[in-house]
């Protein structure tokens, strides 16, 4: 992510602020990608969304995508939307600098689903996932607590609100590519495997007895069955490609603008140092690695083929 200034006296400014150190209000273009004037969007108020509203008294541009919230009415909810929906702006923006979602995209855009396991009469059971281009989401997950408690209970090195919207997305982004290349099918069976194969079989052989990443997926996961292996590839290529871009922004990497970066296997190369530089910065204080994950040549080629199929000259 790239840092911003403000519109009206140029102080330095962040992604997610809805005013400047100096008082004046914030609003993001998601085409431009820089902070201007514009429309309130219609939950600015509600979640803290700083997009700008596509008009007066309408909902921003992330915000309409979103088809169902939790009820305002129990307790937390509303703050854990807001988490959730901050996550969703964040990767949001960063595939709209690839082309995604913006005004040559004329394709149907993802819907969201944001629900919660807690409702006022009482639990529910929340599965997350995508179908035909809906997303379901449990914003409890935008806890770090509960975010920690499920990252242990399923063994998983990493696990956050920005990573399960990276893997949602990345099936909403197959199944858009399938329908508009018909050329990028049979590329991706040749590299990940056919996709056809059943679903549910593999993902109950995969509960059962999961296998390690080894040297051919990214995590054991990406093993269960060629989707899951797509998911899961897209979400490392977003988390790499946005950890070099954020780094080049505040000077610490060097490289220039991540999303620009037209050499899949250069950009992975430098995202991987710098990987380790922070990660060897974060054991100094007996802090988890930044990102706890190898990559080897067939998992590389898995990313480069992903990036190729993405990248829309962004």
């Amino acid at each position: 992510m790239q840092i911003f200034h403000c519109p009206d006296c140029a102080a330095q400014v962040w992604f997610n602020n809805t005013f400047c150190p100096n008082g004046h209000p914030l609003h993001f273009d998601p085409d431009a990608q820089v902070m201007t004037h514009g429309d309130d969007c219609a939950r600015r108020v509600a979640i803290g969304c700083n997009w700008r509203a596509e008009g007066a008294g309408e909902l921003c541009r992330s915000c309409a995508m979103t088809e169902v919230i939790p009820d305002p009415e129990v307790e937390g909810a509303e703050s854990r939307l807001a988490r959730t929906e901050a996550a969703k702006r964040w990767v949001l923006a960063g595939l709209l600098r690839w082309g995604w979602f913006g005004p040559a995209d004329h394709g149907p855009a993802p819907r969201f689903d944001l629900v919660a396991d807690r409702t006022r009469h009482g639990p529910e059971d929340i599965i997350m996932g995508h179908a035909d281009g809906l997303i379901t989401l449990d914003v409890a997950e935008s806890s770090r607590a509960v975010q920690e408690e499920r990252r242990e209970q399923l063994a998983e090195d990493y696990r956050t609100m920005s990573g399960h919207l990276r893997h949602e997305l990345a099936h909403y982004l197959f199944m858009r590519l399938s329908q508009d290349d018909p050329g990028f099918a049979p590329a991706f069976r040749a590299l990940f495997g056919d996709e056809r194969v059943d679903y549910g079989e593999a993902l109950k052989a995969h509960y059962d007895n999961p296998k390690p990443a080894g040297g051919t997926h990214i995590t054991s996961y990406a093993t269960a069955h060629p989707h899951e292996d797509w998911a899961e590839t897209v979400a490392h290529l977003l988390h790499l490609t946005d950890l070099v871009d954020s780094g080049w922004a505040v000077a610490l990497a060097p490289g220039g603008d991540g999303y620009a970066e037209p050499d899949a296997l250069a950009l992975i190369e430098r995202a991987a140092d710098f990987a380790m530089r922070v990660n060897h910065v974060n054991r100094a204080l007996d802090l988890p690695d930044l990102y706890p994950f190898v990559l080897t040549d067939a998992v590389r080629d898995k990313l480069a083929f992903a990036h190729g199929a993405l990248r829309r000259g962004g």
